[in-house]
Formats: structure tokens, C-alpha cells, sequence
């Protein structure tokens, strides 16, 4: 069942997509933000494939605080530059940038990415 905040979202996320793109060289950032973690992936728009994701949630263990979606960004930061890739597209995927995902932001790139 969709409430009202589960359609301006959906809305929103639209609208960023339309506008935004990620290439082989450039990918695309997008994050998802659950109630019990937090999702990162590395997305290439053009090949239709994701290259590299992270999640706060571990082996018996789930979090989703600020904290943990700071280690979520650092941990796709370094998945990226171990495969040199150092300037993404950042997809806040319909969320406001405030939270988690400026956190997960700001880890990114604390850890080298560039957006």
C-alpha cells in the first residue's frame, strides 16, 4: 500500500533520473535507504550494469545510523578507486539530502569520490 510520502518520492526520483546519468567513467551513485540499512551501488547506465556495491547490513549484525551509512560511503569509495574510478554521479534516489544519505555522502568522499 503507497502512502502520499511513498508517491512524492517515487516522484522526485523521476525527475533527478531524467536528468542524471552514469557512464563506464563516470557511474552513477544511487543509494537506497531501507528501514533496517543502507544500500550504495556503482551503476553504468549505458552497459546496463551495476559495478560495485556496499551495505551497512553485516552477518548477524543490521544498523542503519549515521555511522553506519558513513562506513557504507567509505566502503564504496574504496571499492571505486581500487578500481580507478574517482568522479561519480550522485543519485539521492527521491530522499531529501539531509540524514543517512548526506552522511553516506560525505563518506564518499571522505574516501576519494568526487561529485
Amino acid at each position: 500500500m503507497s502512502t502520499r510520502k511513498d508517491l512524492r518520492r517515487i516522484r522526485i526520483k523521476r525527475a533527478i533520473r531524467a536528468k542524471i546519468a552514469g557512464s563506464a567513467e563516470r557511474p552513477r551513485l544511487t543509494v537506497y535507504r531501507s528501514n533496517t540499512a543502507m544500500y550504495a551501488q556503482l551503476v553504468d547506465d549505458v552497459a546496463g550494469k551495476t559495478l560495485f556495491s556496499a551495505t551497512s547490513y553485516t552477518k548477524g549484525k543490521v544498523s542503519n545510523n549515521i555511522e553506519s551509512a558513513k562506513s557504507v560511503g567509505l566502503a564504496i569509495a574504496d571499492k571505486a578507486k581500487a578500481a580507478g574510478i574517482t568522479k561519480v554521479v550522485f543519485d539521492r534516489n527521491g530522499y531529501l539530502y539531509h540524514g543517512r544519505i548526506k552522511s553516506l555522502a560525505e563518506g564518499a568522499r571522505e574516501g576519494g569520490l568526487q561529485f
